[in-house]
């Protein structure tokens, strides 16, 4: 009966410790100045965080000329990537981050993708942001983008696209999501 009692115990501690954990506040669109770098920002991030200066000298520019592979994007209309979850990781010091980030958000507001189903995370030089989730996600490389569903991770996107499209890659990571498969099947 003591051991019941002590598990029970520890249960509800560490019951109450993940509660704590989960109730914690995430700080977003955190910036620093940096002496090497100037502004940075880290962590957490929400798209409009770019259309400030400094970020908008290379995201606005990249973001609006950046021509779009309309076969891809029907494509991805089709997969419907809308119902997945994308996490990226990217640096505001990073010119790869400079290149496909913008891109990203061009293709992701073409296919009307939800905001509160994507992750901006900002890291520093070291791959690193305040709240440690580059860890979690094992990062080495900036940008890199992360396709989930139901909290499984479906692809990557590691610092540039294989194909040289941003859309394209997505196109091939959707195609190797097999609830995506499951469902044809089913379908037919």
């Amino acid at each position: 009966m003591k051991k019941f009692i002590t598990n029970i115990v520890a249960v509800s501690g560490l019951f109450l410790a993940t509660q704590q954990f989960s109730a914690q506040k995430v700080v977003m669109n955190r910036e620093v100045e940096t002496q090497k770098d100037g502004k940075m920002l880290l962590g957490n991030q929400l798209k409009d965080q770019f259309l400030k200066e400094p970020y908008s000298d290379w995201y606005v520019k990249e973001h609006d000329e950046y021509a779009l592979d309309q076969k891809a994007i029907a494509e991805l209309k089709k997969a419907k990537i809308t119902s997945y979850n994308i996490t990226v990781f990217m640096g505001t010091w990073c010119e790869d981050s400079h290149r496909d980030f913008p891109r990203l958000m061009r293709i992701l507001e073409e296919v009307k993708f939800p905001d509160n189903k994507l992750t901006i995370i900002a890291v520093n030089r070291k791959k690193e942001s305040p709240s440690g989730e580059e860890g979690l996600y094992n990062i080495q490389k900036v940008p890199t983008i992360i396709v989930e569903k139901y909290g499984k991770e479906i692809g990557r996107m590691i610092e540039m696209p294989k194909t040289g499209y941003v859309e394209r890659d997505l196109v091939d990571i959707l195609k190797k999501d097999d609830t995506s498969v499951l469902k044809e099947i089913f379908k037919k």
